[in-house]
């Protein structure tokens, strides 16, 4: 028999709805607890072993896994598009998810995600800040282009982020800005400073990390593979392991193999594009010669439609306006199959 018993977990900023079900789905208990490491604590002394918990992957499930793991806990985490599609339903709210999560534990449909070791998070962390550092020095030098580019001050776009060059353009064109403008582009210029310093101290720091260093040596190694390009894949790939085959490393980044792997089945599809192109070109030949030998030779085509075109009446139009005044179309009239006139045609059938 089994004693097992299936939490379910529905995280909020404030607040974790919590229920606890058993293996044949019955309702044991049910709260809510507040989102603290102390609550989190009490509350684990009051269930009943053994048991296992799963939640869905939010903002908020990274510390609360790693204080329910270090107390010795099973957890599991689920991908929170898969549980939508998995779980989705009219009514809702924080204890119909609870309910929701320990069942899917419980039947085996808990849609878990891989949830990678807190050193490797807590490193992600910095390199992801440093990509926001990134982003917002980008901004602000965009800004300075703009602001220069409002009051009509010529520039060099390749210079004009540089230190010595943006002084001597605040020298020589502060008469054509504005009286606010010299101002702040000087704090524009002081900020990407700071930002840029800021993020290549990140970069220093990941890179002489001694659980990074040497798999991030490695991956350099690879042509074209950079200082930050390798710590982005050493840091969002994490354990490696966790793959079971290559490929399935290939498509969870995606990666396109060369054209030389893809060589046989390259020249398969071009043989049979070219296979089908020579048919197709066949049936054309073929039908143009059985209209030739049914309706005689060129010649006389060209003859009959001289003299159909010369008879009094003829719009110039195809076959589709035959007899009709002025070359209009015939209207075309729209059948109706009902299933009625289905079970009619069936009946007349029987009889």
């Amino acid at each position: 028999m089994n004693s097992m018993n299936y939490i379910g977990l529905d995280i909020h900023k404030k607040s974790i709805s919590c229920c606890v079900r058993q293996a044949d789905g019955t309702i044991i208990q049910e709260s809510t607890i507040t989102a603290t490491r102390h609550a989190l604590d009490g509350w684990m002394r009051q269930l009943p072993d053994p048991w296992i918990a799963g939640m869905e992957a939010t903002l908020f499930t990274g510390w609360i896994y790693d204080h329910l793991v270090s107390g010795g806990a099973l957890v599991k985490v689920a991908h929170p598009a898969m549980l939508q599609a998995i779980a989705a339903g009219k009514k809702k709210n924080d204890r119909v998810d609870a309910r929701k999560i320990a069942d899917l534990l419980r039947c085996d449909y808990f849609p878990e995600c891989h949830m990678a070791s807190r050193e490797i998070r807590d490193r992600r962390r910095v390199l992801r800040y440093r990509n926001l550092l990134v982003r917002q020095a980008v901004q602000m030098k965009n800004k300075v282009s703009g602001l220069l580019m409002e009051a009509g001050v010529p520039y060099n776009q390749q210079k004009v982020h540089q230190k010595k060059y943006f002084a001597a353009l605040l020298q020589t064109q502060k008469q054509e800005m504005p009286p606010s403008m010299p101002e702040l582009l000087r704090l524009s210029r002081s900020t990407v400073e700071a930002l840029t310093g800021m993020q290549r101290q990140l970069i220093r720091a990941l890179e002489s990390d001694a659980l990074l260093a040497a798999r991030v040596e490695r991956l350099a190694s690879i042509p074209g593979v950079g200082r930050v390009v390798a710590l982005t894949w050493a840091l969002e790939m994490g354990d490696i392991s966790r793959f079971a085959s290559v490929k399935k490393e290939v498509s969870y980044w995606r990666i396109v193999r060369s054209r030389e792997e893809f060589g046989r089945q390259d020249r398969a599809d071009t043989d049979l594009k070219t296979k089908k192109q020579a048919l197709a070109n066949h049936v054309d030949r073929s039908s143009e010669t059985g209209a030739a030998l049914e309706r005689g030779t060129g010649t006389g085509l060209r003859a009959r439609e001289t003299e159909r075109k010369s008879q009094p009446g003829h719009t110039g139009r195809g076959a589709q306006t035959r007899g009709l005044p002025d070359g209009r179309r015939p209207r075309r009239t729209t059948v109706r199959h009902t299933p009625q006139c289905g079970r009619q045609r069936r009946l007349r059938a029987q009889e």
